[in-house]
């Protein structure tokens, strides 16, 4: 069985840690905010999130938005505006909390009542390593029936148990496994 790779790229190829990309699509799917914190409806949408109910501002103090409930009253309010640090704390207080809220839905939606959800993986991109170091790489599918590891992983942003979560998964492509550690994209929809 291969190991993993040591020195990604020495011949020139490019790609991106599989689990970022898995990250990335699991972001796509929890839905965030698209509208940029820095306009005011962003940040509106934001702040409702995160105080809507006790729990939700229990959550975004667990999160790391430690201000006093008159400075968020302010905010709300429209009488001062955070500061870039606060805004900075805002977002990445709301999409912890966001994660953690869609975790469940998520980890059931991608099980698919034991059928699993296909990935389609891409191989890396070989376009600058000179001839004789190109290795023969192609488009795979497989199909993943566990994903509770993967999303538990990913909403709490645990980049080391999710790398993990994710090489245990792509293990099922065989010997080639480690080929695919590195890729170009990683497609899946539930």
């Amino acid at each position: 069985m291969p190991e993993r790779n040591i020195e990604f790229g020495k011949f020139g190829a490019r790609g991106i840690k599989g689990y970022e990309l898995v990250a990335r699509q699991l972001d796509a799917l929890a839905g965030f905010i698209v509208t940029p914190i820095t306009q005011k409806r962003g940040l509106m949408a934001r702040l409702h999130y995160l105080t809507r109910t006790t729990h939700a501002r229990e959550q975004a103090r667990a999160a790391g938005l430690t201000v006093t409930d008159r400075t968020l009253k302010s905010w709300l309010d429209g009488k001062r505006s955070p500061s870039r640090k606060n805004l900075e704390r805002i977002d990445t207080a709301y999409r912890t909390v966001r994660r953690q809220n869609v975790a469940r839905h998520l980890t059931r939606r991608l099980n698919n009542r034991g059928r699993g959800t296909r990935v389609e993986i891409h191989p890396l991109n070989q376009s600058q390593v000179p001839r004789p170091n190109q290795r023969v790489l192609e488009y795979r599918t497989l199909n993943i029936r566990h994903w509770d590891r993967i999303v538990q992983a990913w909403a709490a942003g645990d980049d080391q148990g999710l790398d993990d979560a994710w090489i245990d998964q792509i293990v099922d492509l065989g010997s080639q496994w480690g080929q695919y550690e590195y890729v170009s994209n990683i497609g899946f929809a539930a």
